[in-house]
């Protein structure tokens, strides 16, 4: 009884992301199919990394109930037909429709799938002028926490520290949190929501 439960409910994610991936550009790889004819998990991949860009394949394979050698096999079946990429971050591995970010909006991406950097990010978007206290107090970590991903931040491009904490080109990253609001957390959703007011218009 529990096992047919919960296979229902694999059934259930498959079949909605499988939708998302045959609306999406990612159902191109449809066109090279094989003796193994369609995939609703191969379906649901493309859905699913469509709607979550930048997520790991622990997560991607969790999400969707998968098994490893399950989700193994039909990422490197998406990505052989040029319709997924990968980007190495540290142990992870993220996953990205092909062609579709730049490597800064990746590195965005990969970051914004993590909690705190994701709420340092978030918090700096909507009030500039935050300083470490401030965000460490805002997301609930310690300041040494703060410290560690600001350094990884800046490392990689989205932060600067020159004067304070400043995102960099922020309104990539803003247009990376609106777009994909729903796969992060409610923070997010709540800045997507306002998001209109902390652009600004300089001619």
């Amino acid at each position: 009884m529990v096992k047919e439960g919960v296979d229902e409910s694999k059934r259930a994610t498959l079949r909605r992301f499988a939708a998302l991936g045959a609306a999406s550009p990612l159902a191109k790889f449809r066109a090279e199919s094989d003796s193994e004819g369609s995939s609703d998990a191969r379906d649901a991949l493309a859905g699913y990394v469509a709607a979550t860009p930048g997520a790991h394949f622990s997560k991607i394979r969790d999400d969707l109930q998968l098994g490893t050698g399950e989700t193994q096999h039909h990422l490197r079946r998406l990505k052989r037909a040029g319709a997924v990429e990968s980007r190495k971050d540290g142990d992870y591995s993220r996953f990205f429709p092909a062609d579709r970010f730049s490597e800064f909006e990746q590195v965005a991406l990969g970051y914004l799938r993590r909690e705190t950097p994701r709420g340092m990010l978030t918090t700096l978007l909507a009030n500039p002028d935050a300083t470490a206290g401030e965000l460490a107090d805002e997301i609930g970590v310690s300041a040494p926490t703060i410290s560690k991903y600001a350094n990884e931040l800046e490392n990689s491009g989205l932060l600067s520290r020159e004067d304070g904490y400043a995102v960099q080109n922020p309104e990539v990253v803003l247009l990376l949190l609106v777009r994909y609001a729903d796969s992060f957390d409610e923070d997010a959703t709540a800045l997507a929501a306002n998001a209109a007011e902390l652009v600004q218009y300089d001619p």
